[in-house]
């Protein structure tokens, strides 16, 4: 079974979106879940140039509420540096509610998984199903995640799990895999010259646990 190429499948995207733009259609309108500033970053730049992107940020994941804080606010602050910039249309952010006991809830059970396996997929499904529900609920084109950026999560399920929300909730999934095209590489670029705090472990107490510290 072939592997989906989904930087291709995303191009393609891309292209009916620019074709439309140019042909005086307009702007499509994305709803896009981030994880955190850093892994926005290279995403953000690559796809306000196509899209009227809204992010959302959702991540009851963050075990900690001073950790929650400190990856919000920087959030906020690399959106507001690239609309003062105009990278390329302008980026709105929303705020999900953050309820770490809901993750919990949902990782019962599943405590011990390595990181990476099934209590992860569970995590991607828990954060994407809110995003899907919330594009309904806006009318918007597409819904995304800059999940796939990292070199650490499978961007195949990933896409698998949006693709499963895309047909209950009626928004097209728009398929990616950020790391590609040296994505994860410019999000570290880009990291650097905005002086994002860059975590180094997810955010959840179980993978803090499994993650050796840098500090």
């Amino acid at each position: 079974m072939n592997q989906v190429n989904y930087q291709k499948e995303l191009e393609k995207e891309l292209a009916k979106a620019e074709r439309s733009v140019a042909e005086g259609g307009k702007v499509p309108r994305l709803f896009l879940h981030s994880c955190c500033a850093p892994c926005s970053s290279y995403v953000l730049e690559y796809l306000c140039r196509y899209f009227e992107i809204t992010v959302f940020y959702y991540n009851p994941n963050i075990s900690s509420s001073q950790e929650y804080g400190k990856r919000v606010r920087e959030q906020k602050r690399l959106i507001e540096a690239y609309n003062e910039e105009r990278k390329g249309f302008p980026i709105e952010i929303m705020e999900g509610d953050y309820d770490p006991e809901l993750f919990f809830w949902m990782a019962k059970g599943l405590e011990d998984c390595p990181e990476g396996g099934e209590r992860c997929f569970k995590c991607f499904e828990l954060r994407l199903r809110e995003t899907a529900g919330r594009a309904a609920q806006g009318g918007y084109d597409f819904f995304a995640t800059t999940l796939t950026i990292s070199p650490l999560k499978n961007a195949h399920k990933i896409n698998e799990i949006g693709q499963g929300l895309s047909a209950e909730c009626g928004v097209p999934w728009l398929p990616s895999d950020f790391k590609k095209k040296d994505g994860f590489k410019r999000s570290i670029e880009l990291s650097a010259e905005y002086g994002l705090y860059r975590q180094d472990y997810c955010g959840c107490a179980y993978s803090r646990a499994q993650t050796p510290r840098r500090d």
